[in-house]
């Protein structure tokens, strides 16, 4: 793995060689939140968005992960891409997005991902599917005419500012390559180095 002073360029060569290369969601990526006393949950979501601000996806902030979100605004993200034998770890402090861009992201999504959005009461209990599938036609028959379903507000995005990323590449017999970037806060110089596999 090249020395390289700038981990997002680093992380764009390689997120461009998994969009060749993964053949279903290369933008896909484990999220781990944690409680505010510490109890750790992590799921898979998909990176809708990544700058030199940090990497953005989009929940349903009632969800469970929403509510760890909001009560401990600190996660961590992992990219596994097995095909290219590669991952990335990024941690870092979150942050909501604009009203503004959560409307554009939630309108830019299919009609019926946007109804099946705004009907679902994510990760709560749910009686029996049925229930979920009759919110669903209701809503699209309302929303029908309009082509577009109005964002529910809890429905948002978060965007990570790294403060740590690791580049990890498989090599033969375990002898793995990891270098890892760190800094101190957003508008801080990144400092690198090489850890052991």
């Amino acid at each position: 793995m090249p020395a390289n002073a700038d981990p997002f360029a680093l992380f764009e060569a390689w997120f461009a060689e998994a969009k060749e290369a993964e053949p279903n969601d290369p933008n896909a990526m484990a999220l781990a939140t944690a409680t505010p006393a510490g109890a750790p949950s992590v799921r898979m979501v998909l990176l809708k968005g990544h700058s030199a601000e940090g990497f953005t996806f989009y929940t349903n902030a009632q969800s469970r992960k929403g509510r760890e979100i909001r009560s401990n605004m600190q996660a961590s993200l992992l990219f596994h891409w097995k095909s290219l034998r590669r991952q990335i770890r990024i941690e870092g402090p979150l942050s909501e997005v604009s009203p503004e861009m959560a409307d554009a992201y939630f309108h830019s999504r299919p009609f019926v991902s946007q109804v099946g959005s705004a009907a679902s009461d994510q990760s709560r209990p749910l009686d029996k599917r049925q229930t979920y599938i009759d919110r669903i036609e209701s809503l699209e028959e309302a929303c029908k005419g309009a082509g577009e379903v109005p964002r529910p507000p809890h429905w948002t995005g978060f965007t990570l500012s790294p403060r740590r990323i690791e580049f990890w590449l498989d090599r033969a017999n375990r002898l793995h390559d990891r270098r890892e970037f760190t800094r101190a806060g957003a508008n801080e110089p990144w400092a690198d180095g090489l850890l052991y596999p």
